[in-house]
């Protein structure tokens, strides 16, 4: 669908982004789905036509149309993955999407306060602050990732998806120690170069060291 080649690793299957488009990776697990997503992508068009063949395509590799309370006014379309994830195809003219990438935003479910955690803990600017939802987004330009805002959907036991941070710091320890500083938790050292955290509103995610992603 993104047009991206699969890495296969021991940590599941990666798909790497250019032109600062985020990566994603795609992990087994045992985890039912509980509740809503608390997070889901936002795919841009260049035109009506191509927002049309995107879909088309989507339909043809296993998603299907998904009613989350969509208004027809609104524009974009709602599909679901062949695991049952939401995500959207964005029509042309989002001034907020535009330059993103085909991949142009990460749409999570948040407060203000961990959009200023992200923010800083990524040394991304906020370029989206406003009645609570905020979004961020690297220097770079590409993807960006957002948060909605109050009220939260319920957070039952581990996340099915999470935020993963890869450090470039020669001790991870104090990198640890400047985003308990910044609002993060820590909840478990996996091993010597995974640690779980979560950010200020309970989510986890991980700080993997790049000695793990060679």
């Amino acid at each position: 669908m993104l047009g991206r080649e699969v890495v296969e690793d021991p940590n599941g299957s990666l798909l790497l982004g250019e032109d600062a488009q985020i990566n994603l990776r795609f992990v087994p697990s045992r985890s039912a789905r509980v509740g809503p997503n608390l997070m889901h992508l936002h795919l841009t068009s260049a035109s009506l036509a191509d927002q049309q063949h995107e879909v088309a395509t989507a339909l043809s590799l296993g998603a299907r149309h998904r009613d989350v309370g969509q208004r027809p006014e609104e524009g974009h379309v709602v599909l679901a993955d062949p695991e049952a994830n939401e995500f959207c195809i964005i029509p042309p003219g989002s001034e907020f999407l535009s330059g993103c990438g085909l991949l142009g935003e990460v749409a999570c479910d948040g407060t203000r306060e961990v959009g200023v955690f992200w923010s800083e803990a990524l040394g991304w600017p906020l370029v989206w602050d406003r009645n609570e939802e905020t979004a961020i987004q690297s220097p770079a330009g590409g993807t960006k990732v957002s948060w909605g805002g109050p009220p939260l959907a319920s957070r039952p036991g581990r996340n099915r998806q999470r935020l993963e941070v890869t450090t470039a710091e020669a001790d991870q320890a104090e990198e640890v120690e400047r985003l308990v500083s910044l609002g993060a938790t820590l909840l478990d050292v996996g091993s010597d170069v995974d640690v779980a955290l979560a950010d200020p509103d309970g989510n986890q995610f991980w700080l993997t060291s790049p000695l793990t992603r060679e």
